[in-house]
């Protein structure tokens, strides 16, 4: 196939410009990752004292050593709710997918050293997210739990939805899906269905405390008075109740537990990864390639070189519209159809998507999209030459199309372009963000005309007579406004991607999901009627 051939000079004061602009980004996001660690790593003496291990080591030591860990939603919620300061980002929960025993699992673990593990509405939706995401990949699930259940300044926002949980919880184990929990400490009322739902539960002896009521509320409502151990103790259950499988002496035998029933689960593990060519230029380019300024335009193909294997792409139609780019490409020794923007997307470039994507769907081949557009062009020529027809057929095929679709946003994603680049309305099997990247119905700055248009004459039209120092304060106040709410850190707080990624590791993360996609694809589950239930 044609090899992209760039010319670059790394030296230059662009590259160099755009390098340290995105390098500054990727670090401002590490950063916050890091201030959410930190806060965790000050319960260490605590987790030491009460013999357990933080968070992050249990799941460090439920994953195969140096084996790859793809982070899910580890911001979501980041400055909502609760979290005053950044700390709390992430949903009180640690997840992601990675290898447990040499199974591809979907891995989630409560949070327990903020705030106990409690739920926001945050980390509901993320728990959703991630049971999709289980679903869709065919994926078990292990989970290391130790929360005090829903956040209770939250509890009406997070009561009813959160019924969803467990009724995907009861689904994904009739589908065959195995579901492993480690109890590492207290699961009360609602939480403790969620062990109770999984199909294999440890629990900790000393350390586990799973009850509907504890002992204060079981006072309250009846009088009873019972000890922690005799109402919900690790032995109590795996010895009189029988409602957990395993007991555990610690934190680092639970896990190893769960490892074990893992390995034992007869589920096929992952292939030896097969021999690929890298892409010709290094993952590094993509910091000088990539403009600091988002309305510089540049060619997506520079993108696309640095990703593919060789750097071999087949482009579609290009002399028919060069704003749209499509073309097919290995990742991984997969091949995929990729559609990227070098502009808006006009009626032509809709047209050529949406050919492009059947013929995708017609050969089962994954499509990328790699967002980088303003959205679909406007004026009376784009107009006339039916952008509404050719854009609502490239939505169509977008949303009707049966292969797997993986986004990442690289830049801006505004309007319906979001839409017809497989934003997360359009449910892509992942969706991730570049820390430049922008993400809103329009730019601030074209928002905050707009409104000031309106009001201008809609005042007119009322006969009074608009005055200027409201009306800048209205534009400038709405311009600021969208432009907050755009950033990648306000649209993967709120969920709207699975999470912000360094650009140099795109490469690395299209071949582990793809591989995740294809051994799915491959995976026959063994379903019944209501899961696997306790007697």
């Amino acid at each position: 196939m044609p090899i992209i051939e760039l010319e670059h000079d790394r030296n230059s004061a662009d590259f160099q410009a755009n390098q340290t602009a995105m390098l500054e980004q990727i670090e401002a996001v590490n950063a916050i990752k890091q201030k959410v660690l930190e806060r965790s790593m000050q319960e260490k003496p605590k987790f030491t004292k009460r013999g357990k291990m933080l968070p992050h080591e249990r799941v460090q030591h439920l994953l195969d050593a140096g084996s790859p860990f793809v982070e899910l939603c580890g911001l979501a919620g980041y400055m909502m709710h609760d979290d005053k300061d950044g700390t709390e980002a992430g949903g009180n929960m640690i997840s992601g997918i990675g290898l447990v025993n040499g199974v591809r699992c979907l891995v989630s673990a409560s949070n327990s050293a903020i705030k106990g593990g409690t739920i926001s509405p945050s980390g509901l939706r993320k728990t959703l997210r991630l049971q999709q995401i289980a679903q869709q990949n065919k994926l078990p699930v292990v989970s290391l739990s130790e929360s005090g259940g829903a956040n209770l300044n939250h509890a009406a926002e997070i009561f009813v939805e959160g019924a969803r949980t467990f009724a995907n919880q009861a689904r994904m184990s009739a589908l065959g899906l195995p579901q492993v929990t480690v109890v590492h400490g207290n699961a009360t009322a609602g939480g403790a269905y969620q062990p109770g739902l999984s199909d294999y539960m440890i629990v900790v002896r000393g350390k586990t405390e799973m009850f509907l009521a504890g002992p204060p509320l079981l006072k309250a409502a009846t009088g009873e008075v019972a000890s922690e151990e005799d109402l919900g103790g690790a032995a109590m259950h795996a010895q009189v109740a029988g409602t957990a499988e395993y007991l555990a002496e610690n934190d680092a035998d639970g896990i190893r537990q769960a490892r074990d029933i893992v390995g034992m689960l007869g589920w096929d593990k992952p292939t030896a990864d097969q021999a690929f060519p890298e892409p010709r230029y290094p993952a590094d380019d993509i910091l000088g390639l990539i403009p600091c300024d988002l309305r510089k335009p540049y060619d997506v193909r520079s993108v696309i070189a640095c990703l593919v294997d060789d750097s071999d792409f087949l482009d579609f139609k290009t002399e028919f519209d060069n704003q749209t780019v499509c073309g097919w490409a290995k990742v991984g020794g997969v091949t995929i159809g990729i559609i990227g923007n070098n502009g808006p997307i006009t009626p032509q470039g809709a047209a050529k998507a949406s050919q492009f994507i059947q013929l995708c769907d017609q050969t089962n081949r994954p499509l990328l999209f790699l967002h980088n557009t303003t959205g679909f062009m406007v004026g009376t020529e784009s107009e006339q030459n039916g952008v509404i027809k050719h854009g609502s057929k490239m939505i169509q095929a977008v949303a009707n199309a049966r292969v797997p679709k993986l986004s990442i946003v690289i830049g801006g994603s505004y309007g319906a372009g979001n839409y017809a680049m497989c934003g997360r309305g359009l449910d892509p099997h992942f969706i991730f963000s570049w820390p430049n990247s922008k993400t809103a119905v329009m730019g601030g700055a074209q928002a905050g005309k707009v409104l000031r248009i309106v009001t201008e004459a809609k005042q007119a039209k009322m006969g009074i007579t608009p005055d200027p120092n409201v009306l800048d304060f209205l534009e400038k106040s709405t311009a600021a406004k969208l432009e907050g709410q755009s950033t990648a850190l306000f649209n993967t707080a709120s969920l709207f991607d699975d999470g912000i990624i360094d650009p140099r590791d795109t490469r690395k993360l299209l071949v582990f999901l793809l591989q995740t996609i294809r051994e799915a694809a491959q995976r026959e589950l063994k379903s019944n009627t209501y899961g696997v239930a306790r007697f």
